[in-house]
């Protein structure tokens, strides 16, 4: 699903109504009704009182839409008009003479803190009072009533974003912005509901169908993109039924040092499990029975040292190589894995230390073959860039750092972000439980055992992010977040591949199965 910019969003606007010979008028009915149809469909006419806040620009013009339709179907409303400025949108005069014309119960005009209406906590909050335009911070009332709003416990509905909340810059005041428990999305979900600093002022977000001119939605590359089932499932290399493992590339998975030889094994079976042909792994001596007693189906190769990774040989020709879970730091491993870097052909997945190792040598950083796939936390990812303010400044920084150097890099957290070329995609799939250790090695081990497939590395990292994470969830209805273990993920990897092609109800019947 394409994220559209706020410049974006504005164009299909304009467009929609120019292609479509309709007024900004009518786009904004249309808007307000869907809202209306969506809240009707869920309410059935009870009568909860339903507060709506209408600011005086587009967005409280959508308020007053959906406002009069309530009255008109015989809905329990009060309507208030957010009097923060002398200036009117065009459109949204027109609706408020509408509203006038449609109820004796006017709009109450709110203009000062000590006005607020009073909001029992079961009572419906409509919050339409600021939209995606906001550009400059919110007036001290207006925050005040944000703040009665979140006091009031009531369920707080937004329409198109949280208000208060900007599209394309952080927050600078948590307290003048709206926590909604639902959003309402025109076009698109925004960026900042996927970001760490701005995901929690909405619990929940939906998109709202409100028919923008679908040739400028088809047709526009968006710099974002949100990735789910029908984003990755495209991206699926079914396999022929007179396929051999050969076909499915040769994973070589570096790693491990005393006491860090699970790392290795984690890696090696998320590989194996993601459906590569074969994998290698090449460990300390230490590691040897280890990995050869808990995961039989991997082959291994011995470093000459005991306990850590000091001269990396092999006589194999991998298709790919992942390096870094559970490998250390030491003096030799690091003078290695540079004589590595010098001489290696193969496509790269750098993990864990791997990736403090650059941080820490950045002259390595011009050794990393093309498309080389970095998957830091957010630690790592620090230090690889440095600092930053904001989730925006991340961002910014991540992306120069990934065209800088010509690579594939996944940020882990929530919401996994992989960024290529200037795109950033955004994961939705994945919980709590995978805050727990091993979990980022599984990671490490699907994207090499995808590429190992021959699927391209940024295809790799965008379908093996949603399988870690479709595995995650799957996993976690059985253990819950705190019992999930990495291997429960690997053991459901099978699990999420076959959830891709399971149709809604067959999800609902397997559901009923196990509740009966």
């Amino acid at each position: 699903m394409k994220i559209f910019s706020k410049a974006q969003i504005y164009e299909g606007d304009r467009l929609t109504a120019e292609r479509q010979n309709i007024s900004s008028t009518d786009l904004m009915e249309r808007a307000g009704t869907q809202i209306f149809n969506w809240m009707h469909a869920r309410m059935q006419g009870a009568q909860v009182p339903i507060h709506i806040f209408c600011g005086i620009g587009n967005n409280g013009g959508d308020g007053l839409v959906l406002a009069r339709h309530l009255v008109l179907d015989g809905y329990n409303v009060k309507t208030y008009i957010i009097n923060y400025s002398d200036k009117r949108s065009k459109d949204f005069l027109i609706n408020y003479d509408r509203i006038k014309n449609t109820t004796k119960d006017w709009p109450v005009l709110l203009s000062d803190a000590e006005e607020l209406p009073e909001i029992h906590p079961n009572d419906i909050i409509v919050d339409a009072v600021f939209g995606i335009g906001l550009n400059r911070p919110v007036v001290n009332w207006v925050k005040t009533l944000f703040m009665h709003f979140k006091a009031s416990k009531a369920f707080t509905l937004s329409i198109d974003i949280p208000s208060g909340l900007f599209v394309d810059k952080p927050v600078e005041d948590e307290d003048a912005v709206v926590y909604a428990g639902f959003t309402l999305s025109f076009a698109s979900p925004k960026l900042v509901f996927f970001l760490p600093e701005t995901a929690k002022y909405t619990v929940q977000w939906e998109i709202l169908d409100i028919g923008l001119d679908q040739e400028y939605t088809f047709t526009t590359q968006t710099e974002t993109e949100l990735i789910s089932k029908y984003e990755v499932l495209p991206n699926y290399r079914p396999r022929d039924k007179f396929s051999h493992k050969g076909q499915f590339g040769h994973s070589l998975i570096i790693g491990g040092s005393y006491g860090k030889i699970g790392a290795v094994t984690l890696a090696s079976k998320a590989a194996l499990s993601t459906g590569a042909g074969l994998v290698t792994a090449f460990i300390p001596k230490c590691g040897y029975q280890i990995l050869q007693t808990a995961f039989p189906e991997a082959m291994v190769i011995t470093d000459d040292s005991e306990t850590t990774i000091t001269n990396i040989n092999f006589d194999i020709e991998p298709t790919v190589i992942a390096f870094g879970v559970g490998i250390g730091k030491h003096v030799e491993t690091v003078k290695t894995f540079e004589a590595f870097l010098k001489t290696n052909k193969a496509p790269l997945v750098i993990d864990a230390d791997g990736l403090n190792i650059l941080a820490e040598n950045k002259g390595l950083l011009k050794l990393l073959p093309p498309e080389c796939v970095l998957t830091p936390h957010p630690k790592e990812l620090e230090r690889l860039i440095g600092a930053w303010a904001n989730d925006f400044e991340k961002l910014d920084k991540a992306k120069a750092f990934a065209e800088k150097y010509k690579i594939v890099l996944v940020i882990k957290g929530a919401n996994t972000i992989t960024i290529f070329n200037n795109k950033q995609f955004v994961n939705t799939t994945g919980n709590p439980g995978l805050a727990t250790a091993g979990s980022g090695d599984v990671l490490t081990g699907i994207i090499t055992g995808l590429i190992s497939q021959g699927y391209h590395t940024l295809s790799a990292a965008i379908f093996g992010v949603y399988l870690h994470g479709k595995a995650a969830d799957i996993a976690v209805e059985d253990s819950g977040y705190e019992s999930l273990l990495a291997t429960h993920v690997i053991e459901n990897i099978g699990k999420a591949i076959v959830d891709l092609f399971a149709q809604p109800e067959q999800h609902e019947a397997a559901q009923q199965s196990q509740e009966n």
